[in-house]
């Protein structure tokens, strides 16, 4: 692990261990830090001067793959925000609790999810209410 994750003083977590929360947490800066580069690479070539388009085809193309990077980009910026929270909810010592249930997170599902705020059984709750209020 690198100094920049060993720097912030963290309070003790209820459910993980010290190693665990490091190790989570360097996950989380890493996929941070990505998702931050391509956001700036994205601006970049979006606000890029663009060729004249030279038939309605080309600009038909151009358009379509602009939404395209556009969508991309508006997802990643919605889990950059949700990895600040789990930051932010680490800082405070509340990262690893279920939001809903206020038990343990496991450290299997926060490895596969290092965003996720509810535990297993509570988020396939929601995802069971959630697809059955669709249906109707």
């Amino acid at each position: 692990m690198s100094d920049a994750t060993q720097d912030t003083q963290l309070p003790p977590d209820e459910y993980l261990s010290e190693k665990e929360v490091r190790h989570l947490q360097g996950i989380i800066k890493g996929r941070l830090g990505i998702l931050t580069d391509n956001s700036r690479i994205a601006v970049s070539q979006l606000t890029d001067d663009r060729p004249q388009d030279a038939d309605a085809l080309d600009l038909a193309t151009s358009e379509s793959d602009r939404d395209f990077v556009l969508r991309i980009a508006g997802r990643e910026r919605h889990m950059i925000s949700k990895l600040r929270g789990a930051l932010h909810r680490m800082e405070e010592g509340e990262y690893g609790v279920c939001e809903t249930c206020g038990e343990a997170i496991t450290y299997r599902r926060l490895l596969v999810r290092p965003v996720a705020t509810q535990c297993i059984d509570c988020k396939t709750q929601a995802e069971q209410i959630e697809r059955r209020d669709r249906d109707y």
